[in-house]
């Protein structure tokens, strides 16, 4: 009797759901162009998209959160000369986007918080020096305004964008530049060329430091680096199989290469630093492939496919920073239809707890940048500057609780008057998730009641003098508090509460993961005896 291995993994059941149409973006006037690009790209803040535009290039910017059928006439980014080819957010200033043009030209917008209210032609920067069409750009991972630009002249430019200098020029390509990348400090770049060969440099000098061959087909090959300085690559084989490889960062020799199938579109990469997941978008597809990469052999582990029914024209991919933690989404796309949608997919892990997952978030890549553009231009390298998401994850928490906590209190209290038949007392069988929620909501019931003493003249809050309580109600309690059942000393009682609440939940937690761990391991085997 055979036994099925099935190798352990907690993104094992990542599924994808595509969100209701209320919830997308319809009636956008998507780019018709050719080039072989996202045309989309997206962070916390703003969601882009190149649009088709009569007599010139333009793209379209506007709030993330502002879902919905767009408007016609929508304000839109104008101000090239022709097409627009590609556009990239600026990783340390959510209001900075570049753009490059079939004009030869690169520039850098700044977009004021709330979006757009009239086209915006005005640049904070234009960058000129390509001769032919640019193609391709890419912001330093953490040197602040650090930009890369490749274009059809065989040239790929390193600039200053804050000056608006060229720092580098790198002219050693013979023919079409597919891609250019940095790696995870930005001490090296690395291009992918139509001549099939992979390219490695030093960004600061133009030297070539290593060149080893790629995928066997002159079609264009997409190429990313691995948080361990590996190399991951789509693209197409002599008899025009889709294919994958993984190559060692150092030699550039190919590790492993696997075929996917025989479809035309390129196939995008997506690379998450944190999880080690890889998704593969390709362009016409209707579906979105995820792998994760391990350092050992085999490397690349096929999870699942989130299949539609759509083809797909473009694609975005949210920053960490973007993601709701508190319901486990570990990945957000902006698929781009032909009939004008801009539908988003969120990536989830299933999970049962409501504490933070700490396996899932490792601390991700920061809006601050590590190093100034004058720091990397003289020869330090840093690490992008990282932050914890939990911070953002006890956020999402505090605003949930303020928006139900006045329930979640009316509740708690109705359960300790009827258990205890005094309004001002806690009975021990009221649950302890119940308790917490409602101290914390008194919690805030107290603060609120507390006038702003540097401010004679703004209204009072306190209640006027109440005469002597004729049914046992302490006169010293207003009200609002006593329709709750808060004695004064029950304040303090609440503190001391939530300390060992939260003791207790700490104790817990590890304890809750790997009772997980235990469930998830028992689905795989009742998976294994279906199969």
């Amino acid at each position: 009797m055979s036994v099925k291995v099935v190798r352990n993994s907690k993104f094992r059941h990542v599924f994808g759901q595509a969100q209701k149409r209320d919830n997308c973006y319809d009636n956008i006037r998507i780019t018709k162009s050719s080039w072989d690009s996202t045309f989309c790209c997206v962070n916390p803040k703003f969601l882009a998209i190149i649009t088709e535009a009569a007599g010139g290039g333009a793209f379209l910017v506007m709030p993330v959160d502002k879902v919905g059928r767009v408007d016609r006439d929508v304000p839109l980014v104008v101000g090239h000369k022709a097409a627009v080819l590609d556009i990239a957010w600026c990783p340390h200033n959510d209001n900075l986007i570049a753009s490059a043009s079939e004009d030869c030209t690169v520039k850098v917008w700044e977009i004021p918080d709330g979006g757009l209210s009239k086209n915006l032609t005005d640049c904070v920067a234009d960058l000129v020096a390509h001769q032919r069409r640019v193609g391709v750009i890419n912001w330093h991972p953490s040197a602040h305004l650090v930009l890369l630009s490749a274009g059809s002249d065989n040239k790929i430019f390193i600039w200053n964008v804050a000056t608006a200098e060229i720092f580098t020029e790198i002219s050693m390509h013979p023919d079409t530049i597919y891609s250019a990348v940095w790696n995870y400090n930005g001490s090296s770049i690395l291009t992918t060329c139509k001549d099939k060969m992979l390219r490695l440099f030093d960004p600061r000098t133009g030297k070539l430091l290593k060149e080893g061959k790629g995928h066997t087909a002159t079609k264009p090959m997409r190429a990313l680096f691995m948080k361990d300085g590996r190399i991951f690559t789509t693209g197409f084989s002599r008899t025009g199989e889709r294919q994958y490889a993984l190559y060692d960062g150092e030699t550039l020799e190919p590790l492993i290469m696997e075929d996917l199938d025989n479809s035309n579109g390129l196939l995008f990469p997506f690379y998450d630093e944190d999880t080690n997941m890889i998704y593969l978008c390709g362009k016409g597809d209707s579906a979105i492939r995820y792998f994760e990469y391990t350092p050992e052999s085999p490397y690349i582990h096929y999870l699942n496919t989130h299949q539609t029914s759509d083809p797909q024209r473009g694609m975005g991919w949210m920053t960490k920073r973007g993601l709701n933690v508190n319901n486990c989404e570990i990945s957000k796309f902006y698929k781009l239809h032909n009939s004008g949608l801009c539908e988003v997919i969120i990536m989830t892990v299933p999970r049962k707890s409501e504490l933070f997952q700490e396996d899932l978030y490792p601390d991700t890549a920061a809006q601050q940048a590590a190093i100034s553009a004058e720091e990397w231009f003289t020869g330090k390298d840093a690490e992008p500057v990282m932050m914890s998401l939990k911070e953002v994850f006890l956020n999402n928490q505090s605003s949930k609780d303020q928006k139900t906590g006045g329930s979640v209190l009316r509740q708690a209290s109705r359960r300790i008057a009827n258990d205890t038949g005094k309004p001002g007392q806690r009975d021990s069988t009221v649950g302890n998730n119940e308790i917490q929620s409602a101290s914390m909501s008194r919690l805030g019931n107290f603060s609120s009641l507390k006038p702003p003493a540097s401010n004679p003249s703004t209204p009072s809050h306190e209640p006027s003098p109440q005469p002597p309580s004729t049914n046992g109600t302490p006169a010293c309690v207003t009200p609002a508090l006593y329709t709750v059942g808060v004695e004064a000393d029950l304040f303090t009682k609440l503190q001391e509460e939530i300390k060992r609440m939260k003791i207790i939940v700490k104790g817990h937690e590890k304890r809750i993961k790997t009772l997980e761990d235990r469930l998830s391991e028992m689905n795989m085997n009742y998976d294994d005896e279906d199969d």
